[in-house]
């Protein structure tokens, strides 16, 4: 073994490691260089046969070889990759002027379409959206609204009660159990409406349904009179049904 020798064997794997034109020749040329069958592994294995003076010195000049290589490596691999990855960006590029098929993903129920145009309207007035549950208590469906117990609408032949009926649920019949929550809930002025779905036993016919949607307002604010109601509606009726609506 000659100091010339592993100087040979680092221009060797310099060179090799130039040459590679992409990640996969370097990684040829690292094994010829640098893995177990390299001159330089195999001459790092033989130290050991050697006298404790050529040892040492020897063993010095293989351990700088081997970091000369590695930083030559190291150079190679993040040019290789560097141009690698410009590579993708050139050949995986997507043109984003290209027009793209999408498939139909249906669309809102008209109710639903409704629904909303109604609480926009409202909401651009200053009033919040309330909503509540379905399933209601009998007392915020009916007692709370001065519906007394022999009144019609509290028979089953109009309502429907869910069993057991000592529950004391019901579908409910309207939305003005929302305003009733409301209103124990918060401190006036009070300025909602309550949009959603209600539920009454009707046979189903062109003018009647067992389920049909309702919205309800509900205003309590000092200095309220029906002027107020009569704006708000007119506007409303202008908004939904365009600008020449007549009310009466």
């Amino acid at each position: 073994m000659q100091a010339s020798e592993i100087t040979t064997w680092v221009d060797d794997a310099r060179a090799a490691f130039l040459k590679a034109t992409d990640l996969d020749s370097l990684k040829t040329a690292r094994l010829a260089h640098s893995g177990d069958k390299s001159p330089i592994a195999l001459a790092s294995r033989g130290l050991g046969a050697l006298s404790a003076e050529d040892k040492a010195s020897f063993g010095k000049l293989i351990g700088e070889a081997k970091a000369a290589v590695a930083d030559a490596l190291a150079v190679a691999t993040n040019l290789l990759e560097a141009e690698r990855d410009r590579k993708v960006l050139l050949e995986e590029v997507v043109d984003i002027t290209l027009p793209v098929n999408r498939a139909h993903r249906g669309g809102l129920h008209p109710i639903s379409i409704i629904k909303n145009e109604v609480s926009d309207f409202f909401i651009e007035q200053g009033f919040a959206v309330e909503e509540g549950p379905e399933l209601e208590s009998g007392w915020l469906n009916f007692d709370a609204l001065n519906i007394p117990a022999d009144h019609p609408a509290r028979t089953m032949q109009d309502t429907f009660f869910i069993e057991p009926i000592e529950s004391g649920l019901v579908l409910r019949t309207h939305t003005s159990p929302v305003q009733v929550r409301t209103m124990l809930n918060e401190i006036p002025p009070i300025y909602i409406v309550s949009p959603g779905r209600t539920f009454r036993a009707d046979e189903l016919d062109v003018t009647h349904s067992p389920v049909f949607s309702q919205v309800e307002g509900l205003v309590v604010d000092k200095g309220i009179s029906m002027a107020h109601l009569k704006g708000a509606l007119d506007d409303f009726a202008m908004k939904m049904f365009g600008p020449d609506a007549i009310t009466r």
